[in-house]
C-alpha cells in the first residue's frame, strides 16, 4: 500500500481527487491518501470529510468550462471512508510524522524545489504539478537528487494524456500526413483576459513566485505537446511582453485586489525540433476587445496534409475523423497503454503511471527529466527575447544561457 500525503489544498486539488477517485473506482486499491497539508490550516479541513472544516471554495471557472479549475468540490472520504487522513500545516512535519511513503506536491511553484527536495531527502517518492520547479537549476536539483536515491519523480502533465493528443502523436509518427513540416499553437485571450489575475493567484504574475508569466504556466504544457507530437525541441526564438502591468481580481479594479505585474504576459515564439518541424507557438492573457484562437487547433502540417481539429485531411482532399481512425486503426496494446482500464480522465492516468512505476522502481512516462525539458525549453521562450536571438535547448539545459533565470536562482540561494 502506498500512502500519499499531498501537500497544497489549493483549488487544482479538486480535479486530482477526482482522478483518485477514479482510480478506486477501477478497481487499483494499492494506494490511500493519509494525509493533507496546508498553510492554513482549515483549507485542509475542507477537503478531509464532509460537514468538517469551512464551506468550499467557489469554483474559478465553469463546470463546463473544460478547465481543470472548474472541477466540483470533493471530499476523501467520499471514496476512501476507511482511511484517517492526518492534517497538518507545516509539509517538515508531514514528512516527520512517517505517516507517507510518497508526497504529491500542488503548492505555489516557488515550493516545488523546497518541498519536493525535502520529500526525496527523506526517501519519499514525488509527484509534482507542473512546472517542475522555478527556473531550471532548480528542477535540475529535483532531477539529479531522485536520480541519486533511485526515487520515483513525476511532473503532473494532463496535456499528455488527451485522446486527441495521443491520436495526433499516433498519426504523425504512423506518417498519416507524410513528413511532419510545420506546426501551429495557440491563441490571444480567454478566460484571464485582459487584465484578471490568473485563478486568482496573485503569485503567477510575479518572477520570484511563477518564474515567468504565460510562457512558463502555458508554455510548459505547450512545449510538452511539441515535444511528443513534433519531436525533441531544439532550438527556441521567442518574444515576451507585458502589455498589462496590473492585474485585477476579476478585472475590477473596484475589488481593491490588484497585482503589479513583472513577468510576461504575452509570448510568441519559433521552435524547431529535431524532426526537421517549424512550429509557432502564442499565447496572451492580455488582448482587449475580442479573443482570436487558430481555428482547430493546434494544426499539423505535413508532406501529405494536415491534422485540423478531429480531421485528417489530405491532398487527394480525402477527409477522416483523427479519433476514429486511432480508435481502429492504432495498435490495440499502444491504446490499452494510452489509456488502461478503460480510463479516459488525464489526471487518473497521471496518478496510475506514477503508482506504477513506483512499483516498478522507474520514472513515470512524465517524469521529472520529462518536465526538467519541458520547463527548459519553455524559458528558452523568455531568455530569447531577453538575449535577441535563438537559444537552443542545450544551452538551456546546461545554463549555458541563464540571465533571467540568474535573479530567481540567487532569490532562492540555487547554485549549480
Amino acid at each position: 500500500m502506498i500512502r500519499i500525503g499531498i501537500v497544497g489544498c489549493g483549488r487544482i486539488l479538486n480535479a486530482h481527487l477526482h482522478g483518485y477517485r477514479k482510480l478506486r473506482e477501477a478497481g487499483i486499491d494499492n494506494f490511500r491518501i493519509t494525509a493533507l497539508v496546508a498553510r492554513n490550516i482549515d483549507d485542509a479541513y475542507m477537503f478531509r470529510k464532509r460537514g468538517e472544516g469551512p464551506a468550499p471554495r467557489p469554483p474559478v471557472l465553469p463546470n463546463d468550462s473544460g478547465d481543470p479549475l472548474g472541477a466540483p468540490h470533493i471530499w476523501l472520504d467520499d471514496f476512501q471512508p476507511d482511511t484517517e487522513v492526518a492534517v497538518f500545516s507545516d509539509y517538515h512535519e508531514m514528512i516527520a510524522a512517517g505517516v507517507v511513503d510518497a508526497v504529491n506536491d500542488f503548492t505555489t511553484l516557488s515550493m516545488h524545489h523546497q518541498i519536493g527536495g525535502a520529500s526525496l531527502d527523506a526517501g519519499l517518492h514525488l509527484l509534482t504539478q507542473k512546472p517542475l520547479a522555478v527556473s531550471v537549476k532548480a528542477a535540475k536539483l529535483l532531477v539529479n537528487k531522485a536520480a541519486e536515491k533511485g526515487l520515483t519523480l513525476g511532473v503532473f502533465e494532463n496535456v499528455r494524456q488527451g485522446e486527441r493528443v495521443r491520436a495526433a502523436a499516433w498519426a504523425v509518427e504512423s506518417g498519416q500526413i507524410g513528413d511532419l513540416q510545420m506546426a501551429l499553437f495557440g491563441g490571444i485571450g480567454g478566460f484571464w483576459s485582459p487584465d484578471v489575475i490568473v485563478a486568482e493567484t496573485p503569485w503567477r504574475h510575479k518572477k520570484v513566485l511563477g518564474g515567468g508569466g504565460g510562457a512558463i504556466d502555458i508554455g510548459v504544457h505547450v512545449m510538452h505537446w511539441i515535444r511528443h507530437v513534433c519531436g525533441e525541441v531544439t532550438g527556441v526564438s521567442g518574444t515576451v511582453r507585458t502589455f498589462e502591468p496590473v492585474r485585477h481580481l476579476h478585472g475590477d479594479p473596484s475589488t481593491g485586489v490588484s497585482v503589479e505585474a513583472n513577468v510576461d504576459d504575452t509570448y510568441m515564439a519559433t521552435v524547431t525540433t529535431a524532426k526537421g518541424a517549424v512550429v509557432q507557438m502564442l499565447w496572451s492573457w492580455a488582448g482587449r476587445g475580442e479573443a482570436t484562437n487558430f481555428p482547430g487547433g493546434p494544426i499539423f502540417y505535413g508532406s501529405k496534409g494536415c491534422l485540423k481539429g478531429s480531421e485528417i485531411i489530405l491532398d487527394d482532399g480525402s477527409r477522416r475523423d483523427l479519433l476514429a481512425a486511432y480508435r481502429s486503426e492504432a495498435p490495440a496494446a499502444l491504446r490499452e497503454q494510452h489509456f488502461p482500464h478503460g480510463l479516459s480522465d488525464a489526471f487518473a492516468i497521471s496518478q496510475l503511471d506514477w503508482l506504477e512505476a513506483i512499483g516498478r522502481g522507474e520514472d513515470p512516462e512524465t517524469s521529472g527529466v520529462e518536465g526538467l525539458y519541458d520547463l527548459a525549453a519553455a524559458f528558452g521562450i523568455i531568455e530569447s527575447s531577453h538575449l535577441g536571438r535563438t537559444v537552443s535547448l542545450d544551452e538551456m539545459l546546461s545554463g549555458g544561457v541563464d540571465g533571467y533565470q540568474r535573479e530567481i536562482d540567487e532569490h532562492y540561494g540555487i547554485g549549480d
